[in-house]
């Protein structure tokens, strides 16, 4: 399996796990979750704010790498691309906990500019 195929299992895990920051430890209601979700402050909301971006973030992901296949990108350069919009997202998420606004900035389009790169990979030029 390419290593682009285990970058979109992990960005595929990632809502659940920055879900469960936000939870944790914090008398999570599963009465009316979205509703208690909006009580949270402080790094749970934070937590919370950085889990619907995951979720933002993976149709972006995977368009991208539908994209790379479609055009016959080079995997190996698909996969490089792959793992930057990962570590960019983890790192991304870090900062969100961190309250580091300027940084998840940056680190955001670090990732966007990642996907970019894989969708258009199979278009530009290369050996």
């Amino acid at each position: 399996m390419p290593i682009a195929a285990w970058c979109l299992l992990i960005v595929v895990i990632m809502p659940v796990v920055t879900v469960g920051f936000a939870k944790a430890g914090s008398g999570y209601e599963n009465r009316e979750p979205r509703q208690w979700m909006q009580t949270l402050e402080g790094r749970r909301r934070r937590a919370y704010a950085a889990h619907l971006n995951c979720y933002e973030a993976l149709p972006v992901f995977l368009s991208a790498l539908f994209i790379a296949v479609w055009t016959d990108a080079p995997q190996p350069m698909v996969d490089a691309l792959a793992v930057i919009f990962v570590l960019a997202r983890v790192g991304y998420v870090l900062a969100y906990l961190g309250d580091k606004a300027t940084l998840r900035s940056a680190l955001w389009s670090v990732a966007y500019l990642s996907a970019l790169g894989i969708a258009l990979s199979g278009v530009l030029p290369h050996a």
